[in-house]
């Protein structure tokens, strides 16, 4: 393994000529700056008129670049350009090597801004992946960051180094949309349709009572007709229910903070007793129930986040309305639980959705947005923190009046649309709400009802009644019955699903997955390629990620055997090499965390890991434990009992499961211990090695795994407190936060984590498994997160399948008896498709139309998995059920992931 190797093949020359700064504009082209001042230098520009990704974007601009031996040229290790000493390429190779993956605390981050925005988002996609719009600007820093991007950013912004105008729109220009009406009565009727016994409004495809929707159902009856009989009788029922919607711990216990603002809230419209309403004090339970510290002071109270906080509001608009409740009914919210909305803004203006703790990365949304300018409107003293809002109302309004639903969308959302004109129309920005009115006014369907996005021929309750309030020139600060004006915020909108998929309730299709994955167009002679220029370098950690999917469905255990086979035979890939050059066994290089992935397949198949790919990996594993910390520049060891080149707590815990499924208890107690020692007082687990200050569910949930494995008294209370806080971080649509956003990945793994308690955790694990499901696309792969970008990703497809199962990797277990070789790598290392002799379904192994085996065989001996896996979906429905990136995370590099 010689690093000369590396700088040969892993060098990228830029073009000769690249296209001037000056040829780029604020509408067309993209550009890139990297930053050299850690160097001496200063911040480079480049341009490129015609953009793709952004990997090409780089080179195309005029900057030369160098990969890791370990990762390939997709992870930018140096970077140079002609204009600074000479091209030389930083770090240079007496700072860093590039075999291995840099740490965290020295490396190139990317950054990336769309049009029209001022604030970096720390890139949840490698620079092959990507993809460039005109307008869009990219920034590379050196130094320091985490996960999540909340430290590190460049010291310049977008605009810092944005070409100059050309004249065309720009995304904070007025819009040009024409103006229009929402049919009111119409929306009314719609809503009253909705109702059953006209009273509720209830879960598709069962009778139970959907508290949320009916509440905002009321808030529009109230805009539309004022006092009537409809609303009257909701009213009844909601007061009536009170109990079960808005105390679910008990009238003893705390409200749910979000349930208890939205009751008193109606009450206060509809010109009733919030401190009476259905035998509750709800306005002042909620004042009586506002966080007086978080976690942060050593004895954090269950439901805060922060200081200020009503209990449980765990997101912001159960905060925002929480407030708003109060000041409705004449009491003075605590400042506190005032001035935590503001800790919430972004530096762009945007608010963000999430009850994040004052510090955390922050990604605001122009709903989220829209609601909290309204209620600090309300409560006056906070001119700064609303001026700072419309500021970034008015720059993400499209031309045509609407609004995205998130950062980087480009999609025009009901919800964020109607959110925000009820803002701009409260703020007096009359011109920009008429123009988001008139937007709305083009997506009612036919019937009154609206969709979740533009374009959408599928009339949905949460959309509609935001879009009627919105339509009457009100907001929830404003309504009355006396004056007609109504709507409250659902959290976030409930996901759609691509055609051909499974509906949300029953969880991802499985078969389709394996399908997807299975594709000879993505799995060639038994292991996936990276992406980007050139595909001959296989990535050996999505591999095993894949093979863990097939493992834990049993969908497909011949390709599945193809995979292990040419890992265990020494399979090569197009640059010669093997898993072992990847895990870097018996050199100096070797990873604790690529080893202890490598082992655990072994061990979930059936093969011996002490005898897997020519190398005993369980040898190698008890080798690779850290007696004490390396010292500068060896940075191999993080600490006493981590794994060496293991710079992640997922590195650690596969390694970790691994040594203890191969009985090594003994030499797994100090790697054990390490792990134990890195989880946070809140349950949590960071994602990186050293640890950061970040919270992270992907290693939460992999961590909890691992010590379940372990057991003992101090392990098991580790996990118990780590699912009670993966359930806590559970967002509305069912999803959970990751790098990317709403993440796929996240989701899978906390299936799997919480799986572990599945009696306790039925609900969320089952809301989990509906928001997989609107994430698979039709070609049976995953999206990377719900917002960003679209599209069938590998990496979060395999963790997806796999995660949905419920299967722990601990437990992960799958028989190849049965199955026959799969054909052999041709000679050439190249990357044909493979063409089973006789399929005529394209060769993909994956099951038939009709449900039943493919034609290799591939369903042969799975009946009892599939039974099995039906058996648990049927004891978790009676419970009581309520789903990666390897350039994009920095967790990822070390691990494999």
């Amino acid at each position: 393994m010689l690093v000369a190797a590396c700088v040969t093949f892993l060098t990228t020359t830029s073009p000769a000529a690249a296209d001037p700064i000056g040829d780029c504009t604020a509408t067309n082209g993209a550009v890139v700056a990297v930053d050299f001042g850690p160097f001496g230098g200063k911040v480079e520009r480049g341009c490129d008129t015609t953009p793709t990704t952004g990997y090409d974007l780089l080179h195309d601009a005029g900057f030369t670049t160098t990969g890791t031996e370990h990762d390939g040229p997709g992870f930018i290790c140096r970077i140079g350009h002609g204009a600074f000493n000479s091209g030389t390429r930083y770090p240079t190779p007496d700072k860093e090597s590039c075999v291995l993956t840099p740490p965290a605390t020295a490396y190139w981050s990317y950054w990336t801004a769309s049009p029209g925005q001022d604030e970096w988002t720390y890139s949840q996609y490698g620079a092959m992946d990507r993809k460039l719009k005109d307008g869009d600007v990219d920034a590379w820093v050196y130094g320091g960051t985490d996960v999540g991007g909340s430290t590190g950013k460049p010291t310049f912004t977008p605009d810092d180094v944005r070409p100059g105008d050309t004249g065309s729109p720009d995304p904070g220009d007025p819009p040009t949309g024409p103006a229009g009406k929402v049919d009111l009565p119409a929306a009314a009727t719609w809503l009253k349709g909705r109702l059953t016994d006209g009273e509720r409004i209830v879960d598709d495809g069962a009778d139970n009572p959907n508290y949320p929707l009916t509440t905002e159902t009321a808030y529009a009856l109230a805009a539309t007709d004022g006092k009537s009989t409809a609303l009257e009788r909701i009213t009844d029922f909601l007061a009536a229910h009170t109990g079960d919607y808005a105390y679910p711990n008990g009238t003893d216990q705390a409200p749910d903070a979000t349930a208890a603002a939205r009751l008193a809230l109606l009450a206060e419209i509809t010109e009733k007793d919030p401190n009476a309403f259905g035998g509750h004090h709800l306005v002042g339970d909620l004042a009586e129930n506002v966080c007086a510290a978080g976690p942060e002071s050593g004895e954090p109270t269950p439901g805060c986040t922060a200081k200020g906080d009503f209990r449980g509001a765990t997101y912001t608009d159960g905060q925002a309305l929480s407030a708003l409740a109060l000041l409705r009914a004449g009491a003075t919210p605590p400042a506190a639980a005032v001035d935590r909305l503001t800790q919430l803004q972004c530096r762009d203006g945007g608010v963000t959705s999430i009850l994040i703790r004052p510090g955390e990365y922050c990604d605001g949304d122009p709903a989220t947005t829209g609601l909290v300018a309204l209620v600090l409107h309300k409560a006056g003293g906070h001119d700064d923190a609303v001026a700072k809002a419309r500021t970034y109302l008015t720059k993400s309004q499209r031309q045509d009046g609407a609004f995205p639903g998130s950062t980087g969308a480009t999609t025009g959302s009901v919800y964020a649309t109607a959110y925000a004109a009820q803002a701009l129309c409260a703020l007096g920005d009359t011109d920009r709400a008429d123009a988001a009115v008139g937007w709305l006014s083009r997506q009612q369907l036919d019937g009154g009802g609206f969709g979740f996005e533009e374009g959408a021929t599928d009339p949905a309750v949460h959309p509609t009644p935001a879009a009627v309030l919105a339509g009457a020139h009100t907001n929830l600060a404003a309504l009355t019955t006396t004056e007609t004006e109504p709507t409250d915020p659902p959290a976030t909108e409930p996901p759609t699903t691509e055609p051909g998929t499974p509906a949300p309730g029953d969880g991802p299709d499985l078969k389709k997955g394996v399908a997807y994955l299975t594709n000879a167009a993505n799995l060639k002679q038994g292991r996936y390629y990276t992406t980007g220029p050139g595909t001959s370098r296989a990535d050996f950690g999505l591999t095993i990620d894949g093979a863990y999917a097939l493992a834990a469905t049993g969908l497909n255990n011949a390709k599945l055997r193809g995979v292990v086979d040419f890992l265990d035979h020494g399979g090569k890939d197009g640059e010669g090499r093997t898993v072992n050059d990847w895990t870097g066994i018996g050199t100096r290089y070797a990873a604790g965390g690529s080893l202890g992935k490598t082992a655990l397949l072994a061990e979930a198949v059936g093969r011996d890991p002490r005898d897997f790919a020519g190398h005993d990996l369980i040898a190698a594993l008890g080798k690779a434990v850290c007696a004490k910390p390396s010292t500068a520049p060896d940075r191999s060891c993080a600490a006493k009992g981590a794994y060496t080149y293991a710079p992640s707590v997922f590195a650690q815990s596969l390694a970790v499961i691994a040594q203890l499924r191969a009985g090594e208890t003994a030499a797994a107690e100090r790697p054990i211990a390490y792990l134990e020692s890195l989880q946070q007082d809140s349950g949590a687990w960071p994602s990186l090695i050293p640890a950061t200050d970040d919270s992270d569910v992907d290693s939460t949930a992999i961590a909890a795994m691992a010590l379940d494995l372990a057991g003992g008294d101090k392990a098991d209370k580790a996990v118990d407190k780590a699912l009670a806080w993966l359930a806590g971080k559970q967002l509305p649509d069912g999803g959970f936060p990751g790098a990317a956003g709403d993440s796929v990945n996240s989701a899978a793994l906390a299936v799997q984590g919480l799986s572990l308690d599945a009696p306790t955790y039925a609900d969320e694990i089952g809301k989990a498994r509906k928001f997989l499901a609107s994430q698979q696309n039709s070609d049976g792969g995953f999206n990377v997160a719900k917002e960003g970008q679209r599209g069938s990703d590998l990496r979060a497809s395999t963790q997806a399948v796999g995660g949905s199962t419920g299967i722990s990797f601990a437990e992960l277990k799958r028989s190849l008896t049965g199955t026959s070789p799969q054909p052999e790598p041709s000679p050439s290392g190249r990357a044909p498709d493979i063409v089973t002799p006789g399929d005529t379904s394209g060769g993909d192994g994956g099951p038939s139309a009709d449900g039943g085996s493919g034609r290799d065989g591939a369903l042969a001996s799975t009946g009892a998995q599939v039974g099995a896996l039906a058996a648990i979906a049927a004891v978790l429905v009676l419970a009581g059920w309520r789903t990666l990136l390897a350039a994009r995370r920095r967790t990822d590099a070390g691990s494999g992931r």
